[in-house]
């Protein structure tokens, strides 16, 4: 998934622990992320704490996209900040499941953001199937 994730490797964010329902995602927030008052423009908080929330919404192997997602700014943060958001799977019902993300700034662990998403699994995998020779899955 990370392969063909352009705007996650654009940004720089890294993977820094995926689990089954959890993903630690890492970004540092460039100058061009912060807007007029000089603190990270929100819409870039809300894609690292996304994509986190992605990344740990697919390890279950159907493909799963957000049904819905809400966020909430905590406290500021600026350019050359170490950003990490943590999403963990708090339930799945069904082909839905809530996962609650945290931003963290690095070091010091100060909460900058708190997202809730809300994912929809389709009748898709994340991996293909095993091949017929018997080696080992290949992403879609």
């Amino acid at each position: 998934m990370y392969a063909d994730d352009k705007v996650a490797q654009d940004l720089g964010m890294v993977i820094a622990d995926i689990a089954p329902g959890r993903a630690v995602l890492r970004m540092t927030l460039t100058a061009a992320m912060v807007n007029g008052h000089g603190i990270a423009h929100g819409g870039y908080l809300f894609l690292l704490a996304d994509s986190a929330f992605a990344y740990a919404c697919n390890t279950h192997g159907a493909v799963t996209v957000a049904a819905s997602a809400d966020v909430v700014f905590v406290a500021p943060a600026r350019a050359g900040d170490v950003l990490e958001a943590t999403a963990v799977e708090r339930t799945r019902y069904g082909r839905s499941g809530i996962y609650d993300v945290t931003v963290r700034r690095v070091p010091d662990g100060d909460v900058i953001a708190e997202f809730r998403g809300g994912s929809r699994s389709r009748n898709e995998r994340v991996l293909a199937d095993e091949d017929t020779d018997g080696d080992t899955d290949r992403p879609r």
